[in-house]
């Protein structure tokens, strides 16, 4: 319970009087690692779950204390340690994720996206682990194919947010904005407040000729958040058919509902 609200202190502490009686308990490693990465002193849950790990294969431990190496600058063990972790059978899935993550980092970006492959072959029906390799492929311009795995994701999982948003981003620079704002929608149904995905939306209306639903859809960005007019000015001029205004105070007033 400590953990799941964030009372990051208050979790090291009782971790750590468990550890006290045993050293190689599991959980309260496991316990003290999570809380001690909520400060930012990550490296200190090194040695404990190094000792916990050297009792046998264990894929969460081995997986955090891999990340965990990465975070302390120690990239060459941390990703040594996740490359043997990913390479056990059975499968354990978020040591693929955590690895294709570091080495992304890392720029091996082709063999991140070699490692989610690996694991897309053990569990070809995983949706993470197929967002996870839409975002690469994002992130390396492959704009076609990520689009074609983050659809394949949708469809398998028609509601999850995080698959939608990014779709509908990997959608806009593959130029089917009809299909981007579709996507964004369907965010907004379950969540008309989100901002950042109406700014999107916008994005996307823009550049199917929709100049008054998008400039509609920026008003709603900066409604109530005077701080987000930059983003929406910038999605304005950004947009083949958007607008451009020299000064943000007439740029304001139009989004305020006056033409200025």
């Amino acid at each position: 319970m400590a953990l799941r609200t964030q009372q990051f202190a208050q979790a090291e502490q009782i971790a750590a009087n468990i550890l006290k009686s045993n050293r190689t308990d599991r959980n309260a490693a496991l316990l003290l690692a999570h809380a001690l990465r909520g400060q930012n002193r990550g490296d200190e849950a090194i040695a404990p779950l190094e000792r916990v790990a050297s009792r046998g294969d264990d894929g969460e431990v081995e997986t955090l204390l891999g990340a965990l190496l990465c975070g302390a600058g120690r990239a060459t063990e941390g990703i040594a340690q996740l490359r043997r972790t990913a390479a056990r059978r059975p499968p354990y899935f978020p040591s693929f994720q955590e690895l294709a993550g570091q080495l992304a980092k890392a720029g091996q970006y082709d063999e991140a996206i070699s490692t989610v492959e690996a694991g897309l072959a053990l569990a070809p029906d995983s949706v993470d682990l197929k967002l996870d390799l839409g975002r690469l492929l994002h992130d390396t311009n492959e704009f076609a194919r990520a689009a074609r795995v983050l659809t394949a994701a949708r469809d398998a999982a028609p509601g999850h947010l995080d698959v939608l948003n990014q779709l509908g981003r990997v959608l806009i620079l593959h130029g089917d904005y009809a299909a981007a704002a579709d996507a964004f929608r369907r965010v907004l149904a379950q969540y008309p407040d989100d901002r950042s995905t109406r700014a999107y939306l916008a994005t996307s209306l823009f550049e199917q000729g929709e100049r008054d639903a998008a400039e509609a859809a920026l008003r709603s960005v900066i409604r109530g958040q005077p701080q987000l007019l930059g983003r929406a000015a910038f999605v304005m001029a950004a947009g083949s058919r958007g607008r451009f205004f020299f000064a943000q105070r007439d740029a304001a007033r139009f989004l305020g509902g006056e033409a200025g």
